[in-house]
């Protein structure tokens, strides 16, 4: 798991070929054990097909995934619900990524979704949040991994 971890990016230009729908379901699945307050389960999915691509205009048309789909969140009832939420569907969004990566899919994370245009262009209600619109395929590049700090360096320890 530790290797999923390290290795995973964020890809940006994928391969032609088709990802079944039964891996799909599978990491979908895998990404519903993500923690959830009072287990909302407050995601929600949309797959998107050629005309909704079309309409979102993405610059780089999500590095022409074969799938791609948007990531909702349902709101709560109060800020602190909504917060926990949208926490909670990020934690979803990472561990279909994970599970996905673990198979040799990749994903590009986008927050397209978030502009009002947008969210009429994928009929988002009022309600919901767009987390991510996620494209997913097989990499045709895998980048190389960015530097991180050292995590000592974002470590306090309180008396």
């Amino acid at each position: 798991m530790i290797e999923v971890i390290r290795s995973r990016r964020n890809i940006k230009k994928f391969k032609p070929d088709e990802v079944k729908e039964e891996d799909l379901m599978t990491w979908l699945q895998a990404a519903s054990m993500a923690p959830n307050h009072r287990m909302t389960e407050p995601w929600e999915i949309l797959f998107l097909g050629k005309e909704t691509r079309e309409k979102l205009n993405h610059k780089t048309n999500f590095g022409n995934a074969p799938v791609v789909m948007a990531v909702l969140s349902k709101n709560g009832a109060t800020q602190i619900e909504l917060i926990e939420n949208a926490l909670a569907t990020a934690c979803f969004i990472q561990n279909f990524n994970l599970a996905a990566w673990a198979d040799g899919v990749g994903a590009f994370w986008s927050s397209i979704g978030a502009s009002e245009r947008n969210r009429e262009i994928l009929g988002v209600p009022d309600g919901y949040e767009v987390i991510g619109v996620l494209g997913v395929g097989y990499p045709e590049i895998i980048p190389e991994p960015k530097p991180r700090k050292p995590i000592a360096e974002k470590i306090k320890r309180l008396p």
